[in-house]
């Protein structure tokens, strides 16, 4: 399964070119960026994706100097259950 890296978003895509995972962080302020959307198709989900997508997202967010809100739940559940990360959110 290939991650496919683009600005403010981190997806993959089944044999077929459909998208099946994905997780999106528009920039919203100076080096602020929303972690707004996660989503992990039926086939896919309880495989622990959306916790690669999250690990990956915040790889982008610490590269960049970037901090990150958590209007997505699983996103604000991801940076509870990963108090080394808490640096990398804000403080909103």
């Amino acid at each position: 399964m290939e991650l496919i890296y683009e600005a403010n978003r981190i997806y993959i895509n089944d044999e077929e070119g459909k998208m099946i995972a994905e997780i999106t962080f528009p920039i919203i302020g100076d080096k602020l960026v929303d972690i707004d959307h996660t989503y992990v198709s039926n086939v896919l989900r309880g495989q622990g994706i959306a916790g690669k997508l999250m690990e990956e997202a915040m790889k982008v967010i610490e590269k960049n100097g970037w901090r990150a809100n958590t209007s997505c739940s699983y996103a604000a559940y991801w940076k509870e259950e990963h108090p080394e990360s808490l640096d990398l959110f804000s403080q909103d």
